[in-house]
C-alpha cells in the first residue's frame, strides 16, 4: 500500500496519494474533524480552544506529520482547529512562508542563509523546532542482488556531476576507483535513476551527503547530474525505482518503510567502511550515515495573532503530537532534544 496522506472535506473522508519530497502538485491536506488513520489519539491531548485555521506549507517529507497532528487537533478536547497541510517543498514553502503566506513551514533541513535573508527582508521573525529523525534512504529494486551497499564515493560516481551520461552502473567504476572507493567494481547493468528535483529539501539534502564534499575537492558543481528521472511526487519515485530492475533512487524514510516489498534499501559505509542499513534503531542513534533532523518554523507573529498557530504547535510539541512522528514513519527525537524545542517554544516571548 502507498503511503497516504488523509484530507477531511466536510463530511467525507477523502485518501489522496502523498506528495513528495519536493511537491504535491498543488494538492493539500484539510484535517477539521477525525480522519479515518492509524495514528494514537489521546482525550489528554492539550485544548485546541475556540478553534480557528491553520496554514501549514514546505516539505513533505514533514508534511505525513503534521497533517496526523492536524487530524489529533480535531478530536483533541475541545477542538475543532481546521489545518491545511500542503507539501510543494522545502525550498518552495519557504518561499511562501517567508513572504507572510503561511503560518507554519516544515523543512527536511535547516532553513539556508539565502532563505533567512528572505524571511528578514519580508519582516517574518520565526522559532525553528527540530520535531523529528529521518533517514534518506538509497534504493534498488529488489531484484537488484549486485549492490547491497555503496560509499559516497561510489554515489558521487552515480549520480554526481560528473556521471552525465552514464546509462550503465559500470560506468561509475573509474570515478569511484579515482576516489579511492571500496565499491569500484559495479555491475554492468542498466542504470536508471529516479528521484526528487532541485526544490526538494530531500534533494539538498542528498548533495549535502554524498556530493558537495567530493565536487568541492574536485571542484564541481555542487550538484547532481541532471539527466534523472527526478518528480516532485514520492509515490512516483517508488514506481520508478520498482520499475527497473537496477534502478537507483533515494526517498525518505517512512517511503521506503511502508514499500519494503516494492524495493530495497542499498546500505552506506560509514567512515569507517562499515556498512549501515536504514532502521529505526540506526536512524535514531546516529549510525546511519544519512540520518537527518526534521523541522517545523513558525511564524512568531502569527502566533500571537491567531491563537489556533500557538494551539497547533502546542499540540504538534505535546506527547500526543510526538507519538504522530512514529505513526507517520520517521524516528522521534531523544527526550533531551525534544526538551529544547519545547523550551525554544515556550521562551518565545
Amino acid at each position: 500500500m502507498k503511503l497516504k496522506q488523509w484530507s477531511l472535506l466536510a463530511a467525507l473522508t477523502v485518501t489522496l496519494p502523498l506528495a513528495a519530497c519536493g511537491g504535491d502538485d498543488g494538492a493539500s491536506s484539510t484535517s477539521d474533524a477525525p480522519a479515518t488513520s492509524d495514528a494514537p489519539v489521546s482525550t489528554d491531548a492539550p485544548s485546541t480552544g475556540e478553534g480557528g485555521s491553520v496554514f501549514v506549507t514546505g516539505s513533505s517529507t514533514v508534511e505525513p506529520i503534521s497533517i496526523k497532528v492536524g487530524e489529533l487537533a480535531g478530536t483533541a478536547e475541545g477542538g475543532n482547529l481546521k489545518v491545511t497541510v500542503e507539501g510543494p517543498g522545502t525550498g518552495d514553502g519557504f518561499k511562501k512562508f517567508c513572504a507572510g503566506d503561511g503560518d507554519i513551514a516544515d523543512a527536511s533541513r535547516k532553513i539556508k542563509d539565502e532563505e533567512a535573508t528572505l524571511c528578514a527582508d519580508g519582516g517574518v521573525e520565526y522559532i525553528e523546532l527540530a520535531v523529528g529523525i529521518d533517514g534518506l534512504t538509497v534504493a534498488t529494486s529488489p531484484k537488484n542482488t549486485a549492490v547491497e551497499c555503496l560509499d559516497k564515493a561510489a554515489l558521487y560516481a552515480l549520480i554526481g556531476p560528473e556521471s552525465e551520461g552514464f546509462s550503465s552502473w559500470a560506468d561509475a567504476n573509474a570515478i569511484a576507483g579515482e576516489l579511492g572507493s571500496a565499491f569500484a567494481t559495479l555491475p554492468d547493468a542498466p542504470l536508471s535513476i529516479f528521484g526528487p528535483g532541485e526544490e526538494s529539501g530531500t534533494y539538498d539534502s542528498f548533495v549535502e551527503f554524498a556530493i558537495k564534499s567530493i565536487a568541492t575537492d574536485r571542484a564541481t558543481d555542487v550538484v547532481t547530474r541532471a539527466d534523472y528521472t527526478a518528480s516532485p511526487n514520492d509515490n512516483v519515485i517508488v514506481d520508478g525505482i520498482e520499475s527497473a530492475d537496477t534502478s537507483l533512487g533515494w526517498v525518505g524514510y517512512a517511503y521506503y518503510k511502508a514499500e519494503q516489498a516494492r524495493m530495497k534499501a542499498i546500505a552506506i559505509a560509514d567512515k569507517d567502511g562499515n556498512c549501515v542499513a536504514p532502521t529505526d534503531a540506526t536512524i535514531a542513534d546516529g549510525s546511519y550515515p544519512f540520518s537527518r533532523t526534521l523541522y517545523i518554523y513558525v511564524n512568531k507573529a502569527k502566533a500571537v495573532e491567531n491563537p489556533a498557530v500557538a494551539a497547533y504547535v502546542d499540540l504538534y510539541l505535546s506527547a500526543q503530537g510526538i507519538e504522530q512522528v512514529s505513526a507517520a514513519g520517521y524516528i522521534q527525537l531523544e527526550a533531551a532534544t525534544q526538551q529544547l524545542s519545547l523550551d525554544a517554544w515556550t521562551a518565545r516571548g
